[in-house]
């Protein structure tokens, strides 16, 4: 089509300034056969190519003992153990990346081994924030757990543009997903009425329209709440879509309605129960072989309907003879026994109104606020996988998909980027692991991973794809420099150069600072050991927002080394507050156990016994939240490591403050041993980039081999502060103890004991 002068114009400038051309301009300089297409700002077919390593964190596997009539037993070892196949995971980490990882990474070939993935059922954020403000219990009361810096970023970077960002978000995880997917694999993506209008446009972008199945809803509710001019929202939409046309298909049957039960009534006291009476008139048209007039065995002629009868005589006939006919009156009629079909169901078909959401009471509520019911997942599993086949879910919560894979004999994948929900997760698969035990069935080993060795650069991403790539660069150098300025102000301390990992200095000890956005790594502090010993460093500071999990604090000590690892607080973001130098940087969480050795000679036993546990958390401003108390009000507020209950009197208006976290042991949610710390390196597969060559290298640290743990459920919250005992024969060993607190971190701690 030709351009008009002022197109012309438009055309040369953007060309000029090297920006992009307006899609308008697209469909007027290109063919293109696409009718109708989704289109957003910023819209793009590049996805994330990056491949890093996955670093395994825990490895758990409750011990049993081995059936030997199982066909699997040669999976595990004499005292149950899961030795070899799949070992099903959970990470942690941001789903983009580790799609990337997973598609292009080493584990693709795992994945393919097992037949691919079948199943990807996901559920996403639908608003800002919505999944990671969680209730927390402390005795018989509950207070709010804040999101961390690190979710919030990835809710700003997902909502901060409002649809634009989520759709960018969801199409590129989406995109890998596809590659990922088996050929015979479906896709059920779970959304409400927010966004299920883009994600339905974007999945047949990405599957094609003829891979579209179904639109599942589900009745979530039947609450009949009135909204003020609108009406109730008791459903969510469930969009199922294949990879291919030969996707697994299996007949699911939902329950019969109380409708339909209440049509069997009948009973003819002849111990066959109650029934239900179906005509037996045809309401097709009429056949030679299924017109014609009955006889019944007391010589009654029954006429022949107009259209004929549904079957052919001898069926009718074989009926009577086996007492299955009604024959009073003017009605003839066949009879339909309830027990011959309760246990049936009907077909299913896409408005699934018999599952309903997790109420207060339910067992299987583990305290997430989006928790979905097992009984939805399961169903989808049952239509469109078989057992053994692998599954996963890449925004998975507090577990679900994963707990009724487990139970259902399939093999999984989860992740998440909450560290909330990744903790939550473990608890419950162990309670699987438990459950499923108990019942003598199999279940696999699972392995908590780390998205591993992140580089920085793969996180600055803030910035606008407008720009040139020398502009890009400089934006995201003055963003860094004011972040890091931003810190060392709060900090007191003063900017540093000429240090590959340190930023700044206060007194006498030099300071490193994470990212905003991701963890402090273990590379990263063995990048900050390394230069340390390079320059003759002691004493160092290093600050970050979140920690990876498995890190070992106190191992730069036996190093030599005097580094302290601090907790960056929310409030470095309060301009008033670091003004005012109200801003305090606490140390991360103290773990003390004591190993407690029993026995003589050979046959001796360790035993390990958590001793003290404590943190340093803030969250919100205790002052703030008594000004705004109303009288009569309480509030729950974390305030240097102790959780306190403000409450307003409602005539005098006395504020009255009680802590609630009596004992340190309230801060413990869960706790671990690995009674052999060292006897499993952590070996992980690495690409070379230009020969595309796989090889194992050593990482030289460990995996923490769950082998003992305690935590706390709502059914049971109480905690085992002393493990079983352990028999033991080498003369010296190195045992680990990890504890998570309620807020789901994690603090590991390894001895070195002598037996």
């Amino acid at each position: 089509m030709p351009l008009s002068d002022n197109e012309k114009r438009d055309v040369i400038k953007y060309l000029e300034s090297g920006k992009p051309l307006p899609e308008k301009y697209r469909f007027l300089l290109f063919d293109d056969d696409r009718e109708v297409e989704l289109v957003w700002n910023g819209k793009t077919n590049e996805v994330s190519n990056t491949v890093l390593p996955f670093q395994t964190i825990e490895h758990i596997d409750e011990p049993r003992s081995e059936d030997k009539k199982s066909s699997q037993h040669t999976l595990f070892d004499t005292s149950g153990r899961q030795i070899k196949g799949w070992t099903n995971k959970l990470i942690w980490g941001d789903n983009k990346l580790i799609l990337s990882s997973l598609k292009n990474g080493p584990m693709r070939k795992e994945i393919e081994a097992q037949g691919g993935l079948k199943l990807i059922y996901i559920d996403p954020p639908f608003d800002v924030g919505a999944d990671f403000s969680m209730s927390i219990e402390i005795g018989d009361e509950t207070f709010t757990k804040q999101p961390s810096v690190i979710e919030e970023v990835a809710y700003r970077d997902t909502w901060g543009k409002g649809a634009d960002s989520f759709i960018a978000m969801i199409y590129e995880r989406l995109k890998l997903m596809y590659d990922l997917l088996a050929d015979k694999g479906s896709i059920f993506v779970h959304c409400d009425t927010r966004v299920n209008s883009y994600i339905r446009l974007v999945l047949e972008e990405i599957f094609g329209a003829d891979n579209f199945h179904n639109e599942i809803v589900w009745q979530r509710s039947s609450s009949g709440k009135t909204i003020s001019r609108n009406l109730s929202r008791d459903t969510d939409t469930i969009f199922w879509f294949s990879k291919s046309d030969e996707y697994i298909l299996n007949p699911v049957f939902q329950p019969l309605s109380d409708t339909t039960i209440a049509m069997y009534s009948l009973d003819d006291g002849d111990g066959r129960g109650k029934y239900r009476l179906y005509p037996l008139q045809k309401t097709g048209s009429p056949g030679p072989q299924t017109t014609y007039d009955f006889i019944d065995n007391n010589g009654k002629v029954w006429k022949c309907p107009r259209k004929g009868w549904r079957m052919k005589y001898e069926k009718l006939k074989a009926l009577e003879n086996d007492g299955r006919l009604y024959l009073g009156g003017n009605t003839l009629a066949e009879k339909a026994y309830w027990n011959e079909r309760e246990n049936e169901g009907r077909l299913a078909n896409n408005l699934w109104n018999d599952i309903s959401n997790l109420q207060g009471s339910t067992p299987e509520i583990v305290g997430y606020p989006t928790q979905k019911p097992e009984k939805l997942l399961e169903r989808i599993m049952q239509m469109t996988t078989n057992e053994g086949d692998l599954v996963a879910d890449f925004f998975s919560g507090s577990g679900t998909t994963l707990a009724a894979a487990e139970k259902l004999g399939r093999k999984w994948i989860g992740s998440d980027l909450g560290r909330f929900g990744i903790h939550t997760t473990r608890k419950r698969m162990i309670g699987v692991q438990r459950e499923l035990k108990k019942e003598s069935k199999n279940y696999r080993a699972f392995e908590i991973l780390n998205v591993g060795k992140y580089e920085r650069e793969y996180y600055v991403n803030h910035v606008s794809k407008d720009l040139r790539e020398e502009e890009k660069r400089q934006v995201r150098a003055r963003k860094e420099k004011e972040y890091i300025n931003l810190i060392l102000s709060a900090y007191k301390a003063e900017p540093v150069e000429s240090f590959n990992t340190f930023v700044g200095k206060k007194r006498d000890r030099l300071v490193a600072i994470g990212s905003i956005d991701l963890p402090i790594t273990s590379g990263l502090i063995q990048d900050i050991v390394k230069e340390c010993k390079e320059k003759k460093i002691t004493k160092a500071d290093v600050l970050g927002f979140d920690y990876e999990m498995g890190l070992d604090f106190e191992d730069t000590k036996k190093q030599g080394l005097d580094i302290q690892f601090k907790k960056i607080p929310r409030e470095v973001f309060d301009k008033k507050a670091v003004e005012k130098g109200q801003v305090k940087f606490y140390d991360v969480a103290y773990l003390e156990a004591k190993p407690i050795v029993k026995g003589k000679g050979n046959k001796k036993t360790v035993s390990v016994e958590l001793v003290d546990f404590s943190v340093f958390y803030n969250q919100e401003d205790i002052g703030e939240t008594e000004e705004s108390l109303r009288p009569g009000g309480s509030k729950v507020v974390i305030e240097n490591g102790q959780v306190i209950k403000l409450s307003k009197d409602k005539k005098t208006e006395l504020i009255e403050r009680e802590v609630l976290t009596k004992q340190w042991t309230d801060w413990v949610d869960y706790w671990a041993v690995d009674f052999d710390f060292e006897n499993r390196k952590e070996i992980v597969k690495v690409t070379n980039p230009e020969t595309k060559e796989e090889k194992e290298e050593w990482t030289g640290g460990y995996i923490f081999e769950n082998e003992w743990q305690s935590f706390r459920t709502k059914k049971d919250k109480k905690l085992e502060l002393t493990t079983s005992e352990k028999e033991v024969t080498a003369s010296k060993c190195k045992i680990a103890v990890k504890v998570v607190d309620i807020f789901g971190n994690d603090t590991t701690k390894v001895i070195e004991i002598k037996i």
